[in-house]
């Protein structure tokens, strides 16, 4: 999949509309933020299936036999089992992240899986045969990320818009970054012979699933709002923008720009998703402005991680391991 000169120019287009699709995500989930998280996650996720079960069904039946009957072998049962935990552990954690800090700050660390992906990589490759090490430039862009991330916690305690900077509220939104490494080894497994929507839909369908009952056991007010709260006109219109603008647009979107646009350069663009998404919640949702340290580490962060794509291009590793598509 290399970059093609010849990349119609909607293409473009497109790639800037779906990366501000995956931006806007935060401030939506943050501005409806009266909804307990798991179960506004579960609700997004929801709403998110049924617009992937259209696209599903048409995929499905265009598959031939051998397809079908793959899908349905344990291994690949156990793997899209596995995918919708993490999914659903992913978007638990960056959820409840948006409620205990900065938009700004949730975003950086949730976008921060390359540098995660790195730290696994160096382990594997040094305990077990067989696994890449990191080279030089991935090494250098993971120390630099991370030094980006420790200035970031320097603003603990700065009030933007509504919500504070915590420690905590950070350390979820890294938790969730931690998890979507799990979603994407999943993808990057099963993608190589699965269409795209026989892979999202059921994984995205497990991990709302999922959610549910956890919200029910740790959200005391999970009765409030009920399974399908979202059908309330209430939320109805933040959810489907969810679901469509952040869901189908977004990743949708990345993944037909694959075919006329190389991963890294895709990847170096979803890079920007914390610096879009926090000028998305301050020009519209009124989240407030970041704190001077998070101006300072913010860029360092994300500099850490483009260095960190580069290198990964380097060895011969374009592939959507590190394309920052994240079920976001």
């Amino acid at each position: 999949m290399s970059q093609s000169p010849k990349a119609p120019l909607w293409v473009w287009g497109l790639l800037v509309a779906a990366v501000c699709g995956v931006s806007s995500a935060g401030a939506l989930f943050q501005h409806v933020d009266s909804v307990p998280p798991l179960l506004r996650a579960s609700w997004r996720l929801q709403l998110t299936s049924l617009v992937l079960a259209p696209f599903f069904i048409y995929q499905w039946r265009q598959q031939n036999a051998t397809i079908k009957s793959r899908m349905f072998e344990r291994r690949t049962l156990l793997i899209l089992t596995m995918s919708g935990c993490a999914l659903a552990l992913h978007f638990g954690s960056w959820v409840a992240s948006l409620d205990a800090t900065s938009l700004t700050h949730s975003l950086l660390f949730v976008t921060a899986h390359p540098l995660i992906i790195i730290v696994g990589m160096g382990f594997l490759g040094t305990f077990i045969v067989g696994h890449r090490l990191p080279n030089q430039r991935e090494i250098l862009g993971a120390i630099i990320g991370f030094s980006g991330a420790a200035l970031t916690l320097l603003d603990q305690g700065h009030q933007q818009g509504g919500h504070t900077v915590t420690l905590w509220g950070d350390a979820l939104a890294f938790f969730g970054a931690i998890f979507v490494v799990g979603y994407i080894i999943s993808g990057r497994i099963l993608r190589e012979w699965m269409p795209i929507f026989l892979y999202a839909f059921p994984v995205t369908l497990l991990a709302s699933l999922l959610l549910i009952p956890a919200s029910w056991i740790l959200e005391p007010n999970f009765a409030s709002f009920g399974i399908l709260g979202w059908t309330n006109a209430k939320y109805f219109p933040w959810f489907l923008a969810l679901a469509l603008i952040a869901g189908l647009l977004g990743h949708t979107g990345l993944n037909t720009c694959l075919r006329y646009i190389s991963p890294l350069t895709i990847s170096t663009c979803v890079t920007l998703e914390p610096l879009i998404g926090s000028f998305i919640g301050w020009a519209f949702f009124d989240s407030g402005v970041p704190g001077q340290w998070t101006w300072v580490g913010g860029p360092i962060l994300i500099l850490g991680v483009v260095l960190v794509i580069l290198g990964g291009n380097m060895d011969n590793t374009n592939n959507q391991t590190h394309v920052a598509t994240g079920e976001d």
